[in-house]
């Protein structure tokens, strides 16, 4: 028996409502669909909308007639101009399309009366609640945006978080066509305010202005009216829309909301659009999203007749792709709210920067949209004809690396009794040989009380200095031109505890040894032990202990020492509030949590010599209330990097176990970002930075000047030369070890002769 035609009703007749009713009526025209929607049909906010070709492609999947009217009224282009301090540069092939909001509901209105979809304007829709309750409706499509009253109505299911962020923006138009995407920079007396820009019709142009909250205090918007916000804008932005006005149409102030939600559905209700989640406008459209849902939806629901099945594969299907723009939005948010720390750069890097604020446009899809704006940044960069930035030289005090990529210091824990063995000289000596600029150790421990398992190296003996000498020999000896590091560190709290894959963070069974922090703090309550907090000798004494350590490295051959002071370990667990709860002068604000790090710094680079330069590794935030802020980690770099650190390794988290980080690809490099702009001093950037072609971005971007990778290089030791085999680079900066040189290029992968 074939089950009944489903009946819906839609929340809200914005886009994603409109285009999921047509689509459900016209995979079963039996169906009955309602749309409910408050406002009259010709009513809207807003002017233009962004359509991918992504999104236009699926459009014509489900529904070609929808297409088809929809493609007379596209506008198309493909160049972005950037307008920064009297430069304008345009980078071009980046294939946009937008249509008039309005056009947009008029087609969709028009489909879903063809279909037979009923259409109340003008009318409030009844609760969701009542509508799913309802015998008249087998499933309820909430499409009633970033306000949802359906989503606020049953929070407790859905588990909404909705963040407000620091700019104030506003819908404004003019009326005629940019020829472009257009970006435009004004600083005014009262801060940074920026324009994103471009045409929907042949006559008129989507103009949005965004500056943070203070800045748009300090100029008087909070004051004046919708009328007076589009003259004033217009005046400031005078120069990118050839004096022309701009028009507003119920445009208001307001801040972004993110909004993200645990669950979509609730028995058969379901969210989609704005509803659901949103993406900051920087990278595109609210109603590309909206859309999007809307085609997955209704493909769903043709798909599984149960619609609980139907409900559930629509968020599998749709989730990891909002996740993933979500992430990119969030990126590009916080590059255009921290707009005012980006203005120094070099033109060219800083329109490279924009245009990879969002890391979904890379240096090599870049390249091959455009590349003589591509070979312009390279040249402004310093990349020698055919040298990709990632193989140019870098000098870090009285060291040059021959190239940009970085070993990241992993813990191996195969130590036995603090001495790296075999293990240590294939893990070190392969990756040296794979083509890395630079590479580390682990976290080298300073005694055998501040190890952070059994099985880790350590410095606080003449075996174990022996030990690495043989290991930084055979770097020089067979890898010569590849630099080796030591990372010189203490686990504090952390400490004595077992093995990674044995149980990480959790003590030992037996034979834990006492700890010691910047206060008597465990690291997870109930779970590992609590520390002793060091008082002045104790201080003091482990001072000496990463001195003593330091000779030891210098006698056996490093060329670079890094103090590990991030991660919660013991220097870390003086920087972070959460972690430091002292009340001597080693605590309270940052000056005092700074003081022991310092003190611990300048004793080491008094020891170690003065050609070979020393780095910290940082972590720029705690990823948890009341740690360490965007403005702590510049505090923190500046310290180091005055009292001679030649470089900042900057690594986030890993200090409190409640941390939420913000996992993504190349996570952390906004960190790196913040730092090097502020104070002008080499960083490298670590994190979730898995290809070369995310090294080339972030070096070409400004973001780094080095850059650390841990996983690849254990899934690939010669990551670095197999780089330089696939950008087709063959020079100085990526030899390959004669008894290599056969296998310098890629192997074939089949043959094609019979």
């Amino acid at each position: 028996m074939r089950p009944a035609p489903l009946r819906v009703a839609v929340i809200g007749g914005g886009p994603g409502g409109l285009y999921a009713a047509a689509l459900l009526k016209r995979g079963d025209p039996a169906r009955e669909v309602t749309v409910w929607e408050r406002n009259a049909p010709d009513d809207t906010f807003g002017f233009g909308v962004v359509l991918s070709d992504e999104t236009l492609g699926g459009i014509e999947h489900a529904d070609p007639a929808v297409h088809a009217a929809l493609r007379r009224d596209l506008v198309h282009w493909d160049d972005v101009h950037i307008a920064h301090r009297g430069h304008l540069h345009t980078s071009t092939g980046h294939g946009f399309a937008a249509v008039g909001r309005r056009r947009l509901l008029e087609l969709l209105h028009t489909r879903c009366a063809e279909l037979g979809v009923r259409l109340r304007f003008r009318t409030e829709a009844p609760p969701a609640a009542e509508l799913a309750a309802s015998a008249a409706y087998d499933l309820v499509i909430a499409a009633d945006g970033v306000h949802s009253r359906t989503r606020e109505a049953h929070a407790e299911v859905f588990r909404p978080t909705i963040t407000t962020h620091r700019c104030r923006y506003i819908w404004l138009a003019a009326d005629f066509a940019l020829d472009a995407f257009r970006f435009d920079i004004a600083e005014t007396e009262h801060g940074v305010m920026q324009l994103h820009a471009y045409p929907y019709s042949a006559d008129s142009s989507t103009a949005i202005v965004e500056m943070r909250e203070e800045v748009w205090r300090a100029a008087g918007f909070d004051a004046i009216d919708e009328a007076e916000s589009a003259a004033l804008c217009a005046k400031i932005f005078a120069e990118a829309l050839h004096g022309r006005a701009l028009r507003s149409n119920k445009s208001a102030w307001t801040a972004f909301r993110t909004v993200v939600n645990a669950r979509w559905s609730h028995g058969n209700t379901v969210l989609i659009g704005d509803a659901a989640h949103t993406a900051h406008f920087s990278i595109g459209s609210g109603t590309k999203l909206a859309v999007e849902d809307a085609v997955a939806l209704a493909a769903a629901v043709d798909r599984h007749p149960v619609l609980t099945d139907a409900l559930e594969a629509y968020e599998a299907e749709r989730r990891p792709v909002v996740e993933s723009t979500q992430r990119a939005a969030a990126a590009s948010l916080r590059w255009f709210e921290e707009l005012a720390g980006q203005l120094d750069r070099p033109p060219r890097q800083f329109a490279f920067n924009l245009l990879t604020r969002s890391r979904r446009v890379t240096h090599d899809n870049l390249r091959l949209r455009d590349p003589a704006f591509t070979a312009a940044v390279e040249t402004e960069f310093g990349c020698p004809p055919g040298t990709p930035p990632m193989f140019t030289p870098f000098r870090l005090g009285g060291l040059t690396l021959r190239n940009r990529v970085v070993v990241s210091p992993m813990d191996l824990y195969v130590a036995k009794d603090g001495v790296p063995g075999d293990f240590h000289l294939v893990h070190l000596g392969a990756r040296a040989l794979g083509g890395a600029g630079l590479v580390m150790t682990e976290m080298v421990c300073v005694s055998e009380r501040g190890r952070i398992t059994p099985g880790c190296t350590g410095l606080w003996t003449g075996e174990q200095a022996e030990a690495w000498t043989r290991i930084t020999s055979f770097v020089h000896a067979q890898a010569p031109g590849t630099a080796i590091g030591v990372q010189l560190g203490h686990s504090g709290r952390k400490g004595s505890t077992r093995r990674m894959w044995e149980g990480i963070d959790q003590p030992l069974p037996d034979g834990n040894w006492p700890l010691v922090a910047a206060s008597p703090l465990p690291y997870r309550p109930r779970v590992n032990q609590t520390p002793q907090a060091l008082d002045r000798a104790g201080l003091t004494a482990v001072r000496e202990e990463f001195t003593a350590a330091a000779r030891r490295a210098a006698r056996a051959g490093f060329d670079l020492l890094e103090l590990h002071c991030a991660h919660g370990y013991l220097l870390s667990g003086f920087l972070s509030p959460l972690t430091n709860h002292r009340t001597d002068a080693y605590g309270g604000d940052l000056a005092g949590r700074l003081r022991f790090p310092l003190e611990v710094f300048d004793a080491v680079r008094e020891v170690w010599p003065a050609d070979r330069p020393m780095t910290v590794r940082i972590s720029a935030t705690d990823w948890a209330e009341g740690g360490t802020t965007a403005e702590d980690a510049v505090g923190i770099a500046r310290a180091f990097a005055e009292h001679g650190a030649a470089a900042l390794d900057v690594s986030t988290g890993q200090v409190v176990p409640e941390e939420r980080p913000e996992f993504g690809r190349s996570y952390q490099t906004p960190y790196a970002d913040r730092i090097r702009a502020a104070l002008g001093v080499p960083v490298i950037a670590v994190g979730a930075i898995s290809s070369w072609d995310d090294v080339n971005s972030l070096l070409l971007a400004g973001r780094a000047d080095l850059c650390a990778l841990a996983r690849p290089h254990l899934y690939d030791p010669h990551w670095t030369l197999h780089a330089a085999a696939e950008q087709g680079y063959e020079g100085p900066a990526a030899p390959w070890p004669a008894p290599y040189r056969a296998g310098s290029r890629r192997p074939p992968t089949g043959r094609k002769d019979p």
